[in-house]
């Protein structure tokens, strides 16, 4: 099983897809509609004692917020009495504060950051993406050797998904130079300031994955744009599925988490339930050391599922329109609290899946491609096997 544990409500980040947009958002309906645990603590009050006698050595527990390095004491008290496996999801800014010998015994580090400099900056604040870059290249250097996954936000303003995801992605191929696309000059040109020695320092990442900044919040569905938004960025994915199999030439198989997850659910032919885990697989722990399905539903109480003392947890999972989609079965849902919540009209909800439904029929159109080299022997099945339910969205 996977756990996220909420330390801290609090975030020393003021991203624009979040923090700002959550100030903006003043009626939406849910205090009607959800029963809020209003009582819950801004910090952590779990017991490390029912922390420690709940867990199981074979579970994974991932280090949540807010910003969960904003709670460091409290990490290491975790790590020091618990007997698990440990993740994390962080917006890198501190991870030069935690000691090494914890920093070390991390499974997996989650980092926020959003492409490029200048794209990671204007939604994060000057100084981020360089800030984060040295943070990761430190922890490199005092002996992680666990897997850095590059979280990213594809926001509305901006559908470049294939440019932004090739930055991250010439950082996580050690600064190898573009293969594959010589001849095509569309797909080369936006990836000349891409090459090895201008995108800072290489070899950070390992993998990558993004989420649609879509259906959070019920102030900024504009259908006009929105739709525009959609048709551009089904274009860039596009591009990077052809790329990301273009590479594959080269015996590489890329991480990007939403093309690995999904082309190795059609090569196995096997369907999939709610991708992230959220409500069946993978719970939070809440402040005040409730389980509920899904980080972002931590003080709602008709999500919970139980407590620390529980033997066994509630399941909750997507209800319609997901459930008589024809699509069910690869995307597993998308978004439990975006389903359940439906900030968006019924238009919008349409629209969001047209993205979904595009990036699975793409990658499925691209599957013989994939099966004849792995036939070829240039890459293998195993090069699209992953760990579920730690924290990459597979459904952006």
């Amino acid at each position: 099983m996977h756990y996220h544990i909420i330390l801290t409500e609090r975030c020393n980040s003021r991203c624009k897809y979040c923090y700002e947009k959550s100030m903006k958002e003043f009626d939406n309906g849910l205090q009607e509609k959800w029963d809020f645990d209003l009582d819950a603590p801004s910090e952590t009050e779990v017991s490390i004692g029912k922390l420690k006698k709940f867990l199981k050595p074979s579970d994974t527990l991932i280090f949540y917020g807010g910003e969960p390095l904003l709670q460091i004491e409290k990490i290491k008290e975790i790590m020091d009495n618990v007997d698990a496996r440990f993740c994390m999801q962080t917006n890198g800014k501190l991870l030069d504060k935690l000691p090494p010998e914890y920093v070390n015994k991390i499974s997996k580090i989650l980092v926020s950051i959003d492409g490029s400099r200048e794209r990671t900056d204007f939604n994060k604040g000057e100084g981020t993406y360089d800030l984060v870059l040295k943070n990761l290249k430190l922890i490199r250097s005092r002996g992680f050797e666990g897997e850095i996954v590059a979280r990213m936000v594809i926001s509305q303003e901006f559908p470049d998904v294939f440019e932004q995801v090739k930055h991250l992605a010439e950082l996580a191929l050690n600064g190898h130079t573009l293969s594959g696309h010589e001849n095509n000059q569309e797909l080369r040109e936006p990836l000349q300031g891409l090459q090895a020695g201008d995108s800072g320092e290489p070899g950070v990442f390992d993998s990558v994955h993004w989420q649609l900044d879509a259906g959070f919040y019920k102030f900024d569905f504009d259908e006009e744009k929105f739709s525009e938004f959609v048709e551009r960025y089904n274009n860039s994915i596009l591009k990077l599925i052809e790329y990301w199999i273009a590479q594959m030439e080269n015996g590489e198989v890329l991480r990007l988490y939403p093309f690995v997850a999904i082309m190795d659910s059609l090569l196995k032919n096997e369907d999939s339930k709610l991708r992230c885990g959220s409500g069946h697989t993978n719970y939070t722990i809440t402040t005040n050391g409730n389980l509920v399905a899904c980080p972002i539903m931590g003080c709602v109480k008709n999500f919970y599922c139980g407590n620390l003392e529980s033997e066994k947890l509630k399941q909750i999972f997507v209800g319609e329109p997901c459930v008589s989609c024809d699509y069910l079965k690869i995307c597993g849902g998308r978004c439990l609290y975006s389903n359940q919540a439906k900030l968006w009209p019924h238009e919008g909800e349409e629209l969001i899946c047209k993205s979904v439904k595009h990036l699975i029929d793409e990658l499925s159109r691209g599957l013989p491609s994939v099966k004849n080299l792995i036939k070829k022997g240039k890459i293998s099945e195993k090069d699209f096997e992953y760990e579920k339910y730690f924290g990459p969205e597979i459904i952006p």
